[in-house]
């Protein structure tokens, strides 16, 4: 009996770490895209050497709306060493919020690459009482005069594919801005003027 106890307390420790080193638990599709690679580069919290999250609650889905922001700052990083450094000046600052963690579920940068913030699992803190029925994707930078470039633009497209394959996001998901969650001009006019004319936007201001 005595063993007995003492391998379940190690379970519970085992897990109790996966839990607050690595956030809700992931599935397989956070590193690989059916048994492949991403169809995009994909750097992980441990690559850009993320804090441990403080505030991990688990994200139902599939979730029906996916809002798209931008950071306006940190400025748009170029390459994967910028991307990570922008990735631990928001988490900085949302942690200085009392949010626990990056707000974001993921983030592109310019050349294209997702960085992962919170993942497919865990809900966001980005879009108000929306954060509940969504994923958060910010593109890095400032897009309010600006226009993304392709690259980033198609990445994100390929990311909600992703999300959709997986289970993450509803084949019948709704895309919007930031905007359209609460009073504010993000996801800034250059980038919400494209995102407007994608597939499964829609002008519906969401109230919760």
């Amino acid at each position: 009996m005595t063993n007995i106890l003492s391998f379940l307390t190690l379970i519970n420790v085992i897990n109790v770490h996966f839990y607050f080193v690595h956030g809700f638990p992931k599935s397989d599709v956070d590193n690989f895209y059916n048994g492949a690679s991403y169809p995009f580069p994909y750097f992980t919290r441990d690559e850009w050497e993320a804090d441990i999250p403080m505030n991990v609650k688990p994200l139902a889905k599939p979730v029906p709306y996916v809002v798209i922001h931008h950071t306006y700052i940190p400025s748009a990083c170029n390459t994967s060493e910028e991307c990570f450094r922008a990735m631990r000046s928001m988490q900085n600052y949302h942690n200085s919020l009392g949010w626990g963690d990056i707000g974001y579920n993921y983030c592109i940068g310019s050349m294209g690459g997702v960085y992962e913030g919170r993942g497919w699992n865990s809900i966001g803190i980005h879009a108000g009482r929306a954060n509940n029925f969504s994923v958060g994707i910010c593109l890095i930078g400032d897009w309010r005069v600006a226009t993304p470039p392709e690259e980033m633009l198609e990445t994100t497209k390929k990311l909600i594919s992703v999300g959709v394959e997986n289970g993450s996001i509803s084949p019948v998901y709704k895309l919007v801005g930031h905007n359209q969650t609460m009073a504010t001009e993000c996801p800034g006019p250059a980038l919400f003027n494209i995102i407007s004319k994608w597939d499964h936007y829609t002008k519906e201001i969401l109230k919760f």
